[in-house]
């Protein structure tokens, strides 16, 4: 596998476009990224005028994207970046849909897409997914109804205010409500640690209230943001809105799958009071799928630990692996990284991840849901987590 990165901080659409996919160089994939404040279209256009046949996909990041050689880019006029792969034996199969029905419906056909744009009729290696930020587990469930449980990584696209200004690209396409897919037919070794990197504290409880999978009603049969609010130590009147999106970067919720091995991470995204006067209705809309009678999970981490959350799960992602890394795709939770900006330390990302892998080439996108597995268990949908990928030879 060869892996290189081209980047632009071009204002023009599709001048930063095609000097970025300049800089990518030949290849047989490009994984693109970009800001949500430039025009997509002419940003495809550019990349197709330097790279006419190559399969594209990705979507825009939140805020910046980081990049080896190039450090932090983020800036109000735009960026964009590619991470390229090539090599004699990889195959690529790209596919990708707007939502047009049932979600997982639209992932079974994405995989039968992706195997037949491959030309290859078999399961792939691995694969990598970019999806909406609204229906992720559904598009993961159909997409393993035809390939089973194939080991992925990948994020979901995302905005810089949460206002669903987000795209997603997929070749010559892009869309706003969807899924699309990158099935790698490949030799090498591809790892992914995927981690919160937060610490668990001993605020735990049952959920049981769930509305429409990702509204959290009651945890112990006490209205969740009431609740919620006694865990951190504040009051449901200030955690109203978006206000608690921001509290909940340092103090999100966990949930433990059945063996142990991961905690994926549930971002408290919106407080929705009932009402205001006892807060006795205060539910919580999270990023994620949340399940009844199972547990639930205050975690922690501060901004330091978050920061240097990217050096350990580098170091931790190249002693997973049985040979060196030659490259690394990093998927980082846009939430995450404006938790580290409020403190004003967003640069310092770019540094840790320097100190664990030195100069090897690396392409960092900022996204509202990350994905991935570990220790053997399930492909994952979460938030505010690290999906930090390492590629072989």
């Amino acid at each position: 596998m060869k892996m290189n990165v081209g980047y632009s901080t071009n204002p023009d659409s599709f001048a930063s476009g095609a000097e970025t996919a300049k800089m990518a160089g030949s290849a047989k994939l490009g994984l693109f990224f970009t800001s949500c404040v430039m025009d997509q279209d002419q940003l495809v256009k550019g990349v197709r005028s330097v790279m006419p046949n190559t399969p594209i996909i990705g979507c825009t990041s939140s805020a910046a994207i980081v990049v080896s050689g190039a450090g932090y880019l983020g800036n109000e006029t735009g960026y964009s970046g590619m991470m390229s792969f090539d090599g004699d034996d990889l195959i690529v199969g790209v596919a990708g849909s707007e939502r047009t029905g049932d979600p997982r419906e639209v992932g079974k056909q994405i995989a039968r897409d992706a195997i037949r744009n491959a030309g290859i009729n078999k399961i792939p290696s691995y694969f990598y997914m970019v999806a909406s930020p609204k229906e992720e587990e559904e598009y993961l469930l159909g997409i393993q109804d035809v390939i089973g449980r194939v080991p992925m990584f990948g994020g979901s696209a995302a905005d810089n205010t949460v206002e669903g200004k987000w795209s997603i690209i997929c070749g010559d396409k892009v869309f706003n409500d969807g899924c699309a897919v990158a099935f790698f037919y490949a030799n090498n070794e591809c790892k992914t640690n995927y981690t919160g990197a937060y610490r668990e504290t001993d605020h735990v409880g049952i959920i049981t209230e769930v509305r429409n999978k990702r509204t959290l009603v009651s945890i112990d049969g006490v209205a969740a943001l009431k609740k919620y609010a006694d865990w951190i130590g504040t009051t449901p009147d200030k955690l109203q809105g978006s206000n608690l999106l921001t509290a909940s970067i340092h103090k999100p919720l966990g949930v433990k799958n059945p063996t142990g091995t991961l905690t994926a991470i549930r971002h408290p995204m919106f407080g929705d009071g009932q009402n205001t006067k006892t807060y006795d209705d205060d539910v919580m809309n999270l990023g994620n799928h949340l399940v009844p009678k199972t547990a639930i999970i205050q975690m922690e981490a501060t901004t330091d630990e978050l920061i240097h959350s990217n050096y350990d799960a580098l170091i931790e992602l190249n002693a997973m692996m049985k040979k060196p890394a030659e490259g690394y795709f990093l998927v980082h939770c846009g939430g995450r990284r404006l938790g580290i900006a409020m403190d004003g330390r967003e640069k310092e990302i770019y540094e840790e991840v320097k100190r664990a892998i030195g100069d090897k080439p690396f392409l960092m996108v900022f996204t509202f849901g990350e994905y991935g597995y570990r220790d053997h268990s399930a492909n994952t949908c979460g938030g505010l987590s690290l999906s930090f990928t390492g590629f072989s030879k």
